[in-house]
């Protein structure tokens, strides 16, 4: 079976692959007799499932693979913003720092604060789960409240109110995209930290960065709505840390990823069921 990638994917599993071509996939293609779109990422809010869907069109993603290394990435960014960690980097950097203490320089505590997680899926839970660590309050919302010790339920609008933290972990859908928008950004209380690895599309992009100009919020954002475009506002702001989409971006996991992308591709070839086929909600 001759495979189309739009890149060659990083770690081993890529080599198993027979035949493969690397290129741009928008031309049409006389050649191609079945197609199996094998999503290297868990989200698949730009795949047309629909259409797929019609045009006999198997779709899989790559989930559960990068739940600890996104988690690990929002941690990053709580901690970064609440002790302003990229702030301190920058002023040593710039021999701005004088005396043996940083007069004035003082951050928030994350241990002992309340953390809101927007979204308790894989990920979701694995933030709780290393919350715990910091003895941090935990709050969750998300469509259907479930039983379990990893936090709180809230409604959104009161775990905005009351949260340090907010922490953003929801899939795109229509019912999402929004989301947290001007109404609820202003909910949040002074100095609190919202954090996006999820899609910047959850959040009102420009009323975010109403709110962090004010400088009445912080945050850490992986994400952004017009990616890789980020809102010029936001890139002189020291009280924001920006990454460039790097939730699942470790050696091990996006190999990990690659693997099961592999995986998914040798079973359509062998007839076999697809290991996380994604189908219309």
């Amino acid at each position: 079976m001759k495979v189309l990638a739009t890149r060659r994917y990083p770690g081993p599993a890529f080599d198993e692959l027979s035949e493969v071509e690397v290129g741009p996939l928008s031309a049409r293609r006389e050649d191609v007799e079945a197609v199996i779109v094998a999503n290297f990422g868990v989200g698949y809010d730009r795949i047309d499932l629909e259409a797929c869907a019609a045009r006999g069109v198997a779709v899989t993603n790559t989930p559960g693979v990068l739940d600890a290394a996104t988690a690990d990435l929002t941690f990053a960014l709580i901690l970064a913003v609440r002790r302003r960690v990229v702030e301190g980097d920058r002023l040593v950097r710039a021999g701005q720092w004088r005396g043996s203490w940083s007069e004035g320089f003082l951050g928030r505590d994350v241990t002992g604060s309340t953390l809101g997680i927007v979204g308790l899926g894989r990920i979701g839970s694995a933030v709780a789960h290393r919350a715990r660590g910091f003895d941090l309050r935990v709050l969750y919302t998300q469509r259907r409240r479930v039983d379990t010790d990893l936090g709180e339920y809230h409604e959104l609008d009161d775990l905005l109110r009351e949260s340090d933290v907010v922490t953003i972990h929801a899939p795109r859908t229509p019912e999402t995209e929004g989301l947290i928008d001007a109404r609820r950004l202003a909910l949040m209380c002074d100095g609190a930290c919202i954090v996006n690895t999820a899609r910047g599309e959850i959040v009102d992009e420009q009323a975010l960065v109403r709110e962090l100009s004010s400088g009445r919020l912080h945050a850490g954002l992986d994400v952004f709505a017009h990616e890789p475009n980020v809102p010029g506002e936001l890139v002189g702001l020291p009280n924001v840390v920006l990454t460039p989409h790097i939730g699942s971006a470790t050696v091990e996991t996006r190999a990990a990823m690659t693997r099961l992308v592999v995986d998914n591709i040798l079973a359509a070839e062998r007839g076999e069921p697809l290991l996380t086929p994604v189908t219309p909600r």
